[in-house]
C-alpha cells in the first residue's frame, strides 16, 4: 500500500523543492517536521504512550489519557504517514508555530484501505528568560484534518 502521489487528491502538496539532508537545528522548522516524523514512526511501532508524549503538555493537548489515546488506534491494522516539508515559522504571544502537511494511509481492521490529509501544527516557546528546555522543544499543538479520500 502506498499513499497518493503529491499533487493528486489526498496527496501532499506538489512542492518539488528538495529538502536538504544536511544536519539541522532541532529548533528549526525541519526540527518540527522531524517531531512529526518521529510521532508517526512511533505509531508504526505501536508505541502509543511515547507518541502521545510528543503532544504539548506531555500529551495533554491530545485531549486523551494514555489508555484512550492507544484505544483510538485499535481500528487500524496498518497506519503510515508521509510527511511533507514544513511551512515557515510564525510567532504569536511568546510562542512559535509551524505547520507540517501529512498524508495518512493504511488499512482498517475491516480490511478497507484509507488515506487522509492533515496538517500538524507544532508549537514551542520562544527562548525567553524563565522558559524551560522542555518548553523550548517542538510539540504537537494540534492535528487539523484537511480531507479524507476513500480508497478502493
Amino acid at each position: 500500500m502506498s499513499p497518493p502521489e503529491p499533487g493528486t487528491p489526498g496527496g501532499l502538496p506538489d512542492d518539488r523543492t528538495p529538502l536538504s539532508e544536511a544536519p539541522f537545528n532541532p529548533e528549526s522548522a525541519r526540527g518540527a517536521a522531524n517531531v512529526v516524523q518521529t510521532y508517526f514512526a512511533l505509531f508504526e511501532e505501536r508505541r502509543f504512550a511515547d507518541a502521545r508524549r510528543l503532544w504539548s503538555g506531555n500529551g495533554a493537548a491530545s485531549g486523551m489519557d494514555e489508555a484512550a489515546f492507544a484505544a483510538s488506534f485499535a481500528g487500524f491494522t496498518e497506519y503510515h504517514a508521509q510527511i511533507g516539508g514544513p511551512g515557515a515559522i510564525e510567532g504569536a504571544a511568546g510562542s512559535l508555530f509551524v505547520q507540517v502537511p501529512v498524508v495518512l494511509y493504511g488499512r482498517l481492521r475491516t480490511g478497507a484501505a484509507f488515506n487522509s490529509r492533515a496538517t500538524a501544527v507544532l508549537r514551542r516557546v520562544n527562548d525567553v528568560p524563565g522558559s524551560t528546555p522542555e518548553q523550548r522543544r517542538w510539540h504537537i499543538h494540534r492535528l487539523d484534518p484537511v480531507a479524507a479520500v476513500p480508497r478502493p
